[in-house]
Parts: structure tokens; sequence; C-alpha cells
């Protein structure tokens, strides 16, 4: 369907000429000879107005301010016999998406339309991507009627809708941090803004700081050109890192830096930069703990830890998997395509009987299995046949008469709780009972580090 353009023009000859050319270009055009029929008209929501600035019932430049408030998203192009820049500036104050003066050059103006119906489309996508995001996102999109969930999701609301600059969210692997991230962003003032995230650990500490702060070019052997950082890019937004434990004692200090003042320099650079952005920081360790051992600044921690949203782990919060259940359940039978209605007694049973050490991520992705295996209506006890398997061992297992092999063995065991833990080293080492050193060392021994 082609554009709609809107010409208020109270010269009946300058509208005709316009209408022509621009239904040249494929364009549907609309006429109004008047600020009254331009108010009515701009009901009909056109992609595009081009506004004369000397109407006879109103001066063009307080309709353009009526225009830009009903229709944000709609550009509005100026038209004047008027070439003073006085006009031209106040115009363009008001929020005109361009200026031109009488007489009209048609090419020239059929090109400005082109560009600035481009710029009428992608405002509108992004809105529509931004009110999605909002849907996706809303606070009902976390499962859970639980006392410690509704607390935290209480908790989120209030955060959302408040001005604080740093937010810590703390929880088990697979809790849904991210996800508690992105709704107190969607449902914040900054909603608008952009939502950037980075994992902390996913990095060596040279990309990670470029990653975040940028660099300029020349700032080391790759900066070919200069490179707006993270905190550059979620300015009038979010910044999620994630893992922010694993962030080491440099670059602590460095985010301590900007979290206090609200500045920043790019790698290799000399000028301070400013930005207006939320940081919302996450965490699996216990960062008290943290702090006690030297593993992670005091005074970051306490910067950090204003306010602070814990998540409870699945095993804590049994009585929200029979709504887990359906709304995965649900949604993976949409789409899937499958005929699935939900979870029987048995199969429900069975789920809130195990412990469910990945939390919510281990028990979506069981559901999402069970639901792409089903050919029944009902997901029952076999449907999660694998459930805990590669788990913890029990203490009634007895060595086969044949023997294993226990260097074999050790490594299945710490590839599994890798997996599990999505390669979270500190968790897989408390799935095995080990420390950190005692992992790292399993890691290496058995090549395990990629």
């Amino acid at each position: 369907m082609s554009s709609m353009v809107l010409v208020v023009d109270d010269e009946s000859l300058i509208r005709w000429s316009v209408q022509e050319r621009l239904r040249q270009q494929g364009l549907q055009v609309s006429e109004a000879e008047n600020a009254a029929t331009a108010r009515v008209a701009l009901q009909e929501n056109p992609d595009l107005v081009l506004l004369d600035v000397g109407l006879p019932d109103a001066n063009g430049l307080q309709l353009l301010e009526e225009f830009r408030a009903a229709a944000p998203d709609t550009p509005v192009i100026m038209m004047t016999g008027d070439s003073s820049a006085e006009t031209a500036v106040a115009a363009m104050l008001a929020g005109a998406h361009h200026y031109i003066t009488k007489p009209v050059n048609l090419d020239e103006l059929a090109l400005i339309c082109g560009r600035a119906l481009e710029t009428s489309r992608l405002r509108r996508e992004l809105r529509a991507v931004h009110e999605k995001s909002a849907s996706d996102y809303g606070f009902d999109h976390i499962v859970g009627s639980s006392p410690a969930m509704k607390e935290a999701k209480t908790l989120m609301g209030k955060i959302a809708r408040s001005p604080a600059s740093t937010v810590l969210i703390t929880g088990e692997s697979g809790t849904g941090k991210d996800l508690a991230a992105k709704a107190v962003h969607y449902n914040s003032e900054r909603r608008d803004g952009p939502f950037v995230n980075i994992t902390c650990s996913a990095l060596p500490d040279a990309l990670l700081e470029s990653e975040l702060f940028g660099h300029e070019k020349g700032a080391f052997t790759d900066a070919r050109q200069q490179k707006k950082g993270l905190f550059e890019q979620a300015d009038g937004g979010t910044v999620f890192l994630d893992e922010i434990g694993e962030m080491s004692p440099i670059l602590q200090a460095k985010l301590l830096r900007f979290l206090e003042e609200k500045t920043f320099r790019r790698v290799g650079g000399n000028q301070d930069l400013k930005v207006d952005v939320r940081v919302i920081a996450a965490t699996n360790r216990d960062l008290k703990e943290e702090v006690k051992t030297g593993g992670f600044r005091e005074d970051l921690f306490y910067r950090l830890n204003v306010l602070t949203v814990e998540l409870p782990p699945l095993r804590e919060r049994v009585g929200d998997i029979p709504l887990l259940a359906e709304y995965f359940a649900q949604r993976f039978a949409e789409e899937f395509r499958k005929p699935v209605r939900g979870v029987d007694k048995e199969g429900l049973k069975l789920l809130t009987g195990y412990s469910w050490p990945g939390n919510v991520r281990e028990f979506r992705n069981a559901i999402e299995r069970a639901v792409l295996l089903c050919e029944r209506d009902r997901l029952g006890r076999e449907a999660f046949s694998t459930l805990g398997k590669g788990g913890a061992l029990r203490d009634d297992i007895e060595l086969p008469a044949e023997g294993v092999n226990l260097e074999q063995l050790e490594r299945s065991l710490v590839e599994q709780a890798l997996e599990r833990t999505s390669g979270n080293q500190t968790q897989a080492a408390k799935l095995l009972g080990l420390n950190r050193d005692q992992i790292r060392y399993r890691i290496e021994k058995f090549g395990l580090s990629r």
C-alpha cells in the first residue's frame, strides 16, 4: 500500500502541482486548504505532512506544534514564501523534519518527501519493536505466584518506576536474571532507549574494557578506527552486565568510577565522556563472600547493592511449577504446532519432585523437549524419562563388576556439570562439591576450557 501525504496550503495551484508530482512517485495525496480541514485530515493518519506557514485561519508554526503533539512519528515539511533564517530556525526548533521555500522545486520536493517517508517508516517500525518488547517483557511474563516471586516482582516494578541508576540482581544460574533485567528496562521511562547486555566472563579484560568503554583509533594493534562502547551506545537506556562477579579488579575500579561520576574515557582517549544510563548488574555469586576473600571490591559492592532483587531457586518455589509447566507447554505447543494441552498429574508429580539444579532454564528445556517428542495431548511421566540423568550420583551406586575408568568418569562428570550450568565454573564446582581452583585444574587437565 502506497504512503499517504497530506498537503496543507491555501493556494489551490500549489496543492494541485504538488499533488500531481507526488502521484508520479506512486504516492497517495490528500489536500487541506486551511487549518480546520487539516486537523480533520490528520485523523486519517497520513505518513507525511506538507504544511504551509501562512494559512488564513492559523499560524503554520502553531499548527506544526499541534501536529507534532498529536502524531509525533509523522514528519512535517514546512513550506513558506519567507526565506528568512529566523522562520527556518523557528520551524526546525518546533520539530519540522525539513524546511523549503517557495516557489517550490517539485523535483527537489519529491526527493525530500522520499527521505522523510523512509524516516517515518523507520520510526513506526522502531516504535512497534519497542511496544512488542514491552509486551514480551511485562512482569506478567515472569511466571510465579509464590510469596518469594510476588515480592521480587513487586520490587522490580518499584525499581522500574524509580530513577535508580544502579540495580543488582542475584540468584543461581538459570533463575531468570536476564528476563528480570529486561522487565525492569521495558517497564521504565527508559523503555524507548537501548537495552544492551554483555556477559562479563565471556571476554578477556582488554576486549571487555573496549566493549564497555569503546576505543580510539590506534589505541591498540587492531584498533583501525574509533569505536563507541556499550555505555555510549546505551545513552538514555540500560546496560545489563551479566556475571559481574567474574569481572577483574582493574575493570571493577573503572566501572566504579563510571558509576560514581557517570563519565568515562575510551581506551586510548583523553577526553571525558558523559552518558545517562542505568546499569543493571547480575551475579550468581555471593558477592559478600567475594568481598571477604578479596575477589570483589567492597566499594563497588556497596555501590551496586543499593537496590537488590534476589531471584529464588526453583526448588524453593515448588508451588510455581504447575504454573510454569502450563505456561511453557502452551508456548511450545503453539510454536511447534503440537496438540499438547498441558501436563497430567503423574507428569506434575515428577516435575515437582525433582530438585531442578539448573532452575527455570533447565525446566524450560525439559518442557520444550517433551513437547517436541510428545504424540499425546498431555505430557505424562514418560515425557520426562531423561530428567536428572547425568546429575548427581546417588549414595547407593555400586561399582560395576567389570570396573570403570575413573579418569573417564571424572571427565564425564565435569563435562556434564559445565553443560548444565552453561559453562559457569563456579556453579559447576558446586554441583561437584569442588572449589574454584579444583574445577579449574580439572578443566585444564581434560582440555575443556573451550
